[in-house]
């Protein structure tokens, strides 16, 4: 039998290595390689026709055969070779598993289990190091190269790591066989490092080869493994079959056709079933070590999958696919059961963890799909990376696929008159960029040619705005460029889907989604093939925008964070009413109303992903802190969870409402049954109003008019469609209704307003209703909406509390000196009722006199005004349209559940807005 001596590197080779000079890697199929001295190959051959094992010798074109048994006639490398020639087709399932799936013997364990469970008649499996090995094994080296010391016990604990795993996973002649070739790498690479500690020195040739020992590691522990189990099983090292050209400081080509020979050549040589290769690692056509650089496990799988045309790569991770978006982010986002190769490509390209793009070229050529699965959940179908996805919906929001982003990006703007129509302006701007080595991500260009302006890194944007300035000095001081502008702290938005080309409205809906979360864009890109939208926003909006967009291309669910303010009657009841709702919603409608805080003039409580309703009471009285308005609002615009917000005022509070216009300007949308902000300072309103109807934040407050009827709408209605209102005129107080609905006589009025007070109707001083103020406020309120611009101090009034009872210091004192004006009260009365007539406390707003009142007045006993019920709201609109029949709106008008209803009712509005089903 021959004998083979293998010596090891003499640390003057391994100098010369690290000096620039390494010695070529000659490609060997034993796994004891030495790469420094002559390699002696040696190999287990069962020649079938004498039924007998050899130990053969390779020599330069032949194979001599072990003569002290058989006499045998010297058979050449190359008629060996073509005994067994590699198949290709659908027959190969090509399983790439990652540093993550590599990183500890069980889980080493765990992929020789999932291999061994694939039925495919081949398998090839791709291989990275251990989790966090390659990040070592550079540390060696630049810890070599630094002259520090401590890379001898750097590499002492790489090797225990892989011997702990080793004697986990291993027993017997399997694992003597692995650690002893780990002795023998790790004495070699200790012995080349210190030639690099000596030389200061390493180059990208030898870091390449050093760091390729975490795949060649475990992809032998991984064969190992599966042997283990009785399934015949060879390993490859890439470095012998995959050849690439170094094409720059982190990209490389593959040579396909020299790659298919190598692996011919290789399998040839060792034919199996089941191939564990190292991923990552490659050789240069000098046959020099080189990588794939990073993501280049993934890469060498797509490789080899081409080569052998496999019917699929699989890519094995810890997620369960690929996310419709960034879930760190997205809470909602879903994973994608399908993408095509051009959207993955997108998305990859646009910072999403999908593929790196390159992995996705080799494997187009020949439609093999690219199956993401997630390692740690078997059961999960993962997402299947392909030509065409069928079957797919073609509505608008199966059009757009997913979501990705990119941070810390800056905004460069070149802009000038003297740009347009003249030739090489572009290229000019963009070989100062090149120039300065820096990467555009994104370009856009008006077709007036007046501006061009680009998105680069943040990192690169200095250099980028010195040479443009530099190279266009004398166009700026000529005037021909205006300016050279930096706009920092951006970030990008892509939507990304293939059928966005063919479906109308994807850039309306789009940018409609992030205008109705009032974000604004800065710069938009889109290519001819619509394979992608791209806008640059604000970095602070991009997490904002991002949900917004999801939200409504993907999910079609709209995501309300509302913030209470005001527990009381209204709060409270309206807390009750979302409560007994919100699974509804949230099921047939697609809305999710989250209340992120609740606030009385006291106490609040505050939550990032919502309060539970059904324990909000306990909450404010156990976990409440001090109420803060201004730290409550800051909680809710400061939430990146979800993209639309809105406060709901159930306050009759002036200072409250004097906050409405801050509020909107922050992109809070505002709701409220509050008159104050409305019937307040016309400035105040007219300012309030200019704000909401220039932007699309919305501000709703239907409740502040006849609490759940549809007041406002209806007026806005009418005036929208072109109507002309003439007079406005109602019952608007539902108190002061049931009061005179009630006061017939039989009764005095004082035991009326006492019966009023008794059932909740009146606020807890009576006159607080019966002074008419309220009325009035709800007068100027539809005397602004209709156009006139009245103050409140412009609506005379006729209070119906006595001049001498106004004084009174409490409601208690009221009530007891109200009596003595009945008999005034019941004279009006009788004056009434002998003229056919009832009384009812009413406002008009006269918008032809340009004028409004609220007085007690009488009507006949058939007008509409005279048959109302308890404290039903009336409101007649007398208009171009209704003119010699008024337009009616009744209903009830007072009560803590119908003006609850009615906020509730202006919530569900705004979802509607903001993209939920209507």
């Amino acid at each position: 039998m021959w004998s083979l001596a293998v010596a090891s590197p003499h640390p003057a080779a391994a100098f010369a290595f690290a000096a620039g000079h390494p010695l070529r890697h000659r490609p060997s199929a034993a796994s004891d390689r030495d790469a420094n001295s002559q390699r002696w190959r040696w190999e287990r051959i069962r020649a079938c026709s004498y039924g007998s094992s050899l130990r053969i010798r390779h020599l330069p074109g032949r194979l001599y055969g072990d003569v002290s048994k058989n006499n045998l006639t010297p058979v050449t490398v190359e008629q060996a070779e073509a005994s067994a020639q590699l198949p290709k087709g659908d027959m190969w399932s090509v399983h790439k598993f990652g540093g993550t799936c590599m990183g500890t013997s069980q889980r080493i364990q765990n992929v020789a289990d999932i291999i061994l469970r694939d039925p495919s008649e081949r398998k090839l499996v791709v291989v990275s190091a251990m989790s966090k090995v390659t990040d070592m094994m550079y540390n060696l080296v630049n810890k070599a190269q630094s002259r520090d010391d401590s890379y001898i016990a750097a590499l002492d604990e790489v090797f225990e790591k892989h011997m702990a795993a080793a004697k986990d996973l291993l027993g017997g002649e399997d694992l003597a066989r692995f650690l002893s070739q780990l002795h023998a790498d790790v004495s070699n690479l200790k012995a080349m490092l210190r030639a690099i500690c000596i030389a200061g020195h390493a180059t990208e040739s030898f870091s390449d080869f050093v760091v390729g020992h975490g795949e060649l590691w475990s992809a032998q522990m991984l064969s190992f493994a599966i042997k283990k189990s009785g399934t015949p099983c060879s390993w490859m090292d890439t470095r012998e079959v995959l050849v690439v050209n170094p094409t720059g400081s982190n990209q490389v080509d593959p040579d396909y056709i020299e790659s298919e020979k190598r692996l011919e050549k290789w399998f040839a040589r060792r034919p199996a079933d089941t191939i564990i290769a190292t991923g990552f690692i490659a050789t240069t056509p000098e046959d020099i070590p080189t990588t794939l650089k990073r993501d280049g496990s993934d890469f060498s799988a797509a490789i080899i999958g081409s080569l052998v045309k496999a019917g699929q790569v699989t890519i094995w991770t810890d997620v369960d696919g690929v996310f419709s978006a960034d879930p760190r982010k997205v809470s909602e986002a879903v994973i994608l059961s399908t993408l095509s190769y051009q959207e993955a490509w997108e998305m990859s390209y646009f910072g999403a963890n999908v593929l790196h793009p390159r992995t996705i070229i080799p494997v187009m050529k020949y439609n093999i799909p690219i199956v993401i699965r997630n390692m740690f959940d078997i059961s999960a179908p993962g997402t299947m990376i392909c030509q065409q996805p069928a079957n797919e919906s073609d509505d608008l929001e199966a059009c757009v696929k997913a979501f990705a982003t990119i941070d810390k990006l800056a905004l460069v703007n070149v802009e000038g008159t003297g740009m347009a129509g003249v030739p090489g302006t572009a290229s000019a701007i963009f070989g100062a960029v090149k120039d300065v080595g820096a990467n555009v991500i994104m370009i856009s260009q008006a077709s007036s040619e007046h501006s061009v302006c680009f998105a680069v890194p943040e990192k690169e944007v200095a250099a980028v705005s010195a040479a443009l300035h530099v190279r266009f000095r004398e166009a700026l001081s000529a005037g021909r460029l205006s300016k050279v502008e930096v706009i920092h702290n951006c970030s990008i938005l892509a939507a990304v889907g293939l059928k966005m080309a063919s479906t109308p409205g994807v850039s309306a809906t789009l940018f409609d989604a992030l205008a109705k979360a009032n974000i604004n864009v800065r710069a938009i890109a889109q290519g001819c093939s619509e394979y992608n939208i791209t806008v640059v926003l604000k970095q602070e909006d991009c997490v904002r925008a991002l949900r917004a967009a999801h939200s409504r291309f993907f999910l079609s669910k709209t995501t309300l964070a509302v913030g209470i303010i005001g527990p009381g009657l209204i709060g409270r009841t309206l807390l009750n009413q979302l409560k007994d709702q919100a699974a509804v919603l949230k099921e047939n409608m697609n809305i999710d109303l989250r209340v992120m805080g609740i606030t009385g003039s006291r106490n609040m409580v505050l939550s990032d992903t919502g309060i539970d309703l059904t324990q909000w009471k306990e909450q404010l009285k156990t976990e409440a802190e001090q109420a803060d308005l201004n730290k409550f609002v800051h909680h809710l615009s400061e939430n990146q969870l979800f993209p639309n917000r809105v406060l709901v005022d159930c306050t009759a509070d002036t200072s409250v409402a004097s906050h409405y216009y801050d509020w909107l300007k922050k992109g809070i949308h505002v709701i409220t049954p509050n008159k104050k902000a409305n019937s307040g300072p016309l400035d105040r309103y007219l300012k309030l109003r200019t704000l909401q109807r220039a932007s699309y934040t919305h501000y709703f407050y239907e409740a502040t008019v006849g609490a759940g009827l549809p007041i406002i709408s209806t007026l806005r209605g009418l005036l929208e469609t072109g109507d002309k209102i003439l007079r406005i005129e109602g019952i608007f107080s539902g108190t002061l209704s049931y009061i005179f609905n009630n006061f017939e006589g039989t009764r005095t009025f004082s035991d009326v307003v006492s019966e009023a007070k008794e059932a909740g109707y009146t606020e807890p001083d009576p006159r607080d209703d019966l002074s008419g103020t309220d009325v009035a406020r709800k007068v100027i309120i539809l005397a602004r909406e209709s156009g006139l611009r009245l103050e409140l101090s412009d609506i005379p009034v006729r209070s119906l509390v006595p001049e001498a009872l106004r004084s009174c210091s409490t409601a208690d004192e009221y009530m007891q000196k109200l009596p003595s004006f009945d008999q005034d009260w019941a004279r009006e009365l009788k004056d009434a009722e002998a003229a056919g007539e009832v009384l009812r406390y009413v406002g008009v707003v006269d918008v032809v006199n340009k004028e409004g009142q609220v007085e007690l007045r009488r009507y006949k006993k058939d007008h509409p005004f005279a048959q109302l019920s308890g404290s039903d709201n009336i409101i007649a609109f007398t208009t171009s349209r209704y003119k010699e029949q008024p337009l009616i709106v009744r209903g009830p008008g007072a009560g803590a559940e119908v003006t609850a209803g009615g906020v509730f009712s202006d919530i569900l509005r705004l979802a509607s807005y903001l993209g939920a089903p209507s």
